[in-house]
């Protein structure tokens, strides 16, 4: 989906009522930032009941405008709850990899370990850029592994992403099942820092991870991002999380989407909808 995108989105969509030189990891990072105002009492308030209902799912969608520090928030509640990152987490996995050398470049290549995936894309050596493009689990794996319990640990908290739970024995595991977990807010925050390059990361290394979730640059605007999806308890928990250029205009969005789990290959609309949802609340703003 290709989408015309216009963006007076606030004014259609808020019937408001309210409303980036390799290191090691031996020298200090800069400290955090300052975190961005994301207080749900003074956010903005968007419809998007239907829009939701109309693809048989339960979710939150958060929009923060990086020019006028405003927030924008389909259900609000939901924003505030933790759930499992799934793959949303390979945007900090990737800034982790380059702080600590485990990854040089986009262009490193990352072997097939020889073990057939459900997913072609898997079976075959990626790049680096490739494995985030493709979503490839057993690279991302193979790379936290490398980093290892206690860089990953380190790491995370410095960069103030949720509350994850990273132990030797879910080392390659722990952002897909277990007990970690991020808000829709808190990847709000995590994105903004991101895009100011405003993380405790060079700023190299945060300016490679958002060229390497570029996912469609046209003259009329840049949109960026990464969807996750995990599936806990016999629930689909999915996630679209990025950024929008336009002009002079910009924009993190988070959409986080559950539904129950269908039978194996019948959960193709929730695939889709991570992302589909996103495009539209940008395609129909301002009409």
């Amino acid at each position: 989906m290709r989408p015309t995108i216009f963006f007076s989105l606030l004014a259609f969509l808020c019937s408001c009522t309210n409303a980036g030189q390799q290191s090691s990891n031996e020298p200090e990072p800069p400290p955090l930032q300052a975190e961005p105002p994301l207080k749900t009492e003074h956010a903005a308030v968007l419809r998007l009941d239907s829009l939701y209902q109309s693809y048989g799912v339960e979710g939150c969608f958060a929009l923060y405008n990086l020019k006028t520090d405003s927030l924008s928030l389909y259900n609000p509640a939901r924003c505030e709850q933790g759930f499992l990152p799934a793959s949303s987490y390979k945007i900090p996995n990737s800034l982790i990899a380059l702080e600590t050398g485990v990854m040089q470049s986009p262009e490193d290549t990352i072997f097939w370990d020889g073990k057939e995936n459900w997913n072609p894309d898997w079976n075959r050596d990626n790049t680096f850029a490739e494995a985030f493009r493709v979503s490839c689990v057993p690279c991302y794996q193979q790379i936290a592994r490398k980093i290892g319990v206690q860089r990953m640990r380190e790491w995370a908290t410095r960069s103030g992403y949720g509350q994850l739970d990273i132990k030797d024995d879910n080392i390659d595991t722990f952002w897909l099942e277990g007990d970690s977990r991020v808000t829709p807010l808190q990847q709000v925050s995590f994105l903004v820092r991101l895009y100011r390059e405003q993380l405790p990361f060079q700023k190299e290394h945060q300016r490679t991870v958002k060229q390497i979730m570029l996912l469609e640059d046209t003259p009329a605007y840049k949109l960026y991002g990464k969807t996750g999806w995990a599936q806990p308890n016999g629930r689909n928990i999915g996630w679209f999380v990025g950024f929008f250029e336009k002009g002079d205009e910009a924009y993190v969005f988070v959409n986080n989407v559950e539904n129950e789990q269908g039978p194996e290959g019948q959960n193709k609309l929730f695939q889709r909808c991570r992302r589909e949802i996103v495009e539209k609340i940008l395609k129909t703003g301002g009409n």
